[in-house]
Parts: structure tokens; C-alpha cells; sequence
């Protein structure tokens, strides 16, 4: 689903899409130690039963990895960086489409960021000098 947020939208449904977040780092978690049970079954020469079983148990936890990336992206909010903590929240500035930014340990929305910029064109939102939707 499409929307821009204003500052107070993007605020409200943090929590919500904190706990996403988290749920996405933990099925990362689920998925690494799928992997790694996976290439000790490869290096110990187990049979092919047990290395088909580990096989579809990774691609189920991949599966659900991608679930979980797709539940938080439904809310509006763009994932842009897993393990940098990153998140998007597609707003207007005036007339020019800009994003919200949200880095894992904040607790609400208090920078903003041209398109091509980046995080690290992260500027403070200071509702009173800037338009934001």
C-alpha cells in the first residue's frame, strides 16, 4: 500500500512498525542458523535425506524471512537497511517528495532526507521551518 506520511502519521504507527522490524531481525536469526545447520550436514557427510530436510527447512525459514519483510513494507514504510537499522516513510516537503527516517533505537521520527540522499543527508525536522506533510 501507497501513502505519504506526515511527522504525526509516521509517529503513530512507529511502535507498530518497530515490532516488524524486530520480527524481521529475529527470522534473519532463524534463517542464519538454517544455513549453518545446513553446511554442517555438507561437512560431516550425511546422507541425502538429512541434507534435503535441512535444505527445505532453509528455504521455509527464507520464506518466512521475506514475509516478514513484506508485513512491514505493507504498512507504507520502505525497509533500506536491515542491519544498519534503517527505515522510510515516504513524505512531501512543499511540493518535492522527501522521506521520513527512522535508525533502529530512536523513538519517533525526527529526521528527514531528500530522495537521493541518504541517510547521511539526514536532516532534524523542525516542523515550524519545514512543510511537512
Amino acid at each position: 500500500m501507497f501513502k505519504y506520511f506526515t511527522v504525526q502519521t509516521a509517529n503513530e504507527v512507529l511502535p507498530l512498525v518497530i515490532q516488524k522490524y524486530d520480527n524481521i531481525k529475529k527470522q534473519k536469526m532463524e534463517v542464519i542458523k538454517a544455513e549453518q545447520e545446513l553446511q554442517v550436514t555438507l561437512s560431516d557427510n550425511d546422507t541425502f535425506e538429512k541434507y534435503v530436510v535441512l535444505k527445505q527447512k532453509l528455504n521455509e525459514e527464507l520464506s518466512k524471512f521475506y514475509k516478514t519483510i513484506e508485513e512491514l513494507e505493507e504498512t507504507g514504510v520502505v525497509m533500506k537497511g536491515l542491519d544498519q537499522g534503517l527505515l522510510d516513510f515516504p513524505s512531501k516537503r512543499f511540493d518535492e517528495e522527501v522521506w521520513l527516517c527512522w535508525k533502529e533505537g530512536e523513538t519517533e521520527i525526527k529526521f528527514w532526507h531528500e530522495k537521493d540522499s541518504g541517510f547521511n543527508g539526514r536532516k532534524p525536522i523542525s516542523v515550524d521551518a519545514e512543510s511537512l506533510i
